[in-house]
């Protein structure tokens, strides 16, 4: 394998703050604070982090094995967030800490605090969505934090919702993972007992759908649609559910604000990069030690560093796909020396997306994997538009002929054509990521392709590294279930 390839609800009318909104202090409630991104020390181990780890940020605190970590654990280590700021200033420190979604499209998260806050004093009470559905399938970082450290998270709901002036928040959590839901119940349940202030909190499961976490989609699970995602005029900042201006934030960027809520902007800034400010969460998969493994990136370290901490890695892998299954495959030489960086591998076109990293394993067929991945992506859409519905089966159709040795050159062209005819067009984004796929396979396992039309296949190779799951239908799904939201 070689390439050049680059471098890497109903609406209300809006009048007073409701009772019991919550409006928190940006300062340190009384807790230690937390290291920034510890300069000393061998950079490639002080600046990557698992959890449990003391120099980490989101995963700081107990290890793993001690389960969800309890409130009264979780204020003594970071100290209350006490409540007098209004929002301006709230908002303020956030814009300052410059924190962007943690999630594929990697928004600006005051910008829809903002944009919420402006709307909600002219039409609706704001509502707050914290986006756990995490519909990757080998995505593990967000549902780390939830199983982990879910006072985090329910601090974070908190922040926003003061930001915003919300007195709704709703959690938004994968129907399929009966694990976090219960942590969640019982950290509810714990926030209840101290008579907590602050907004209602909703728990609602998703359907167990890919297209399901996508912000409009949320919206209109909320609704009662299904998982239907749409390319919206409005954001749903501006007007989403039920009319309402609606924050969507997925889990990781909704723990960033919890901290630095607590620390200031500027404690915020020391790690990260001035493109990508503060830790991010990277989940492993593919070929590594510990497929599913969460580590937390503390500055831009090259993935070099990562693979071979982590990974089990001493060279470059062939190829990685980096984002999720809608992400795209990279050369192994061209990614090894750059930074784990958002605003830096999104400039150059290989976005950290999801925060999948997934190194192809040695002696897997690339093409294989990919074929099996872009099935799963056919079988995901909601089906409501002709570019999924057809195009996302057909182009899936092809891959399995090219995995097999079964298609010329004018089938390549085909598929080709077919991937660059359906980017853009679809009701969604949906197939937009299965053209990134589609493409980068094409551009990065050319000599795969090759030696496949010469030998008629390899036999499938090996693909387990890269789990799929099994039976979900195209149908948009059932509506979330609830506690009566």
């Amino acid at each position: 394998m070689s390439g050049t390839g680059r471098h890497p609800a109903g609406a209300a009318e809006r009048g007073a703050p409701a009772a019991g909104t919550p409006q928190l202090h940006l300062l340190h409630g009384g807790g230690a604070r937390p290291s920034g991104t510890l300069l000393g020390g061998d950079a490639g181990t002080r600046h990557l982090a698992t959890m449990g780890m003391p120099w980490g940020r989101l995963l700081a605190g107990p290890p793993a094995d001690r389960g969800a970590e309890d409130l009264a654990s979780h204020e003594r280590r970071l100290g209350p967030v006490a409540a007098v700021v209004e929002g301006d200033g709230l908002r303020r420190t956030i814009a300052d800490a410059g924190i962007v979604g943690r999630g594929g499209g990697e928004f600006p998260l005051a910008a829809k605090l903002r944009t919420a806050a402006e709307a909600a004093a002219v039409t609706a009470v704001p509502l707050v969505v914290v986006n756990g559905s995490e519909g990757e399938p080998a995505s593990r970082k967000d549902r780390a934090l939830l199983e982990h450290r879910p006072h985090l998270v329910l601090d974070g709901a908190e922040v926003a919702a003061a930001a915003v002036g919300a007195p709704d928040v709703v959690l938004y959590v994968h129907g399929g993972r009966p694990a976090v839901v219960d942590v969640l119940r019982r950290a509810l349940g714990e926030r209840s007992g101290q008579r907590r202030a602050g907004p209602t909190v909703h728990l609602v499961e998703t359907p167990d759908r890919y297209v399901a976490g996508e912000s409009s989609a949320v919206v209109a699970v909320l609704e009662g649609r299904g998982p239907l995602p749409s390319r919206r005029r409005v954001p749903v900042a501006a007007a989403g559910v039920g009319g309402r201006p609606t924050v969507v934030a997925n889990v990781e960027s909704v723990a960033h604000l919890a901290l630095a809520a607590r620390f200031g902007a500027g404690w915020f800034a020391e790690a990260g990069a001035p493109g990508a400010p503060g830790s991010t969460l990277v989940t492993l998969a593919g070929g590594v030690s510990v497929p599913g493994l969460v580590v937390e990136v503390l500055a831009p370290v090259p993935v070099a560093d990562l693979l071979r901490l982590h990974g089990g890695w001493d060279r470059p892998p062939s190829a990685v796909l980096v984002g999720g299954y809608g992400g795209r495959w990279v050369p192994g030489e061209a990614l090894w020396p750059a930074p784990v960086d958002r605003a830096a591998l999104r400039r150059a076109g290989a976005p950290l997306g999801c925060g999948l990293v997934a190194p192809l394993p040695p002696g897997a067929c690339g093409l294989a994997v990919t074929a099996r991945l872009l099935r799963f992506l056919a079988r995901e859409s909601a089906g409501q538009c002709g570019p999924c519905a057809f195009g996302l089966p057909a182009m899936a159709d092809a891959f399995d002929a090219l995995a097999g040795g079964r298609a010329g050159r004018g089938e390549l062209r085909r598929l080709q054509r077919a991937a660059l005819a359906t980017r853009g067009s679809g009701d969604c984004g949906h197939p937009d990521g299965a053209a990134d796929l589609v493409e980068s396979a094409l551009h990065v396992l050319s000599d795969d392709l090759t030696a496949h039309a010469r030998r008629g296949g390899c036999g499938g190779g090996a693909t387990g590294w890269f789990p799929v799951p099994r039976g979900h239908a195209t149908a948009a799904g059932p509506v979330a279930r609830g506690d009566g939201w």
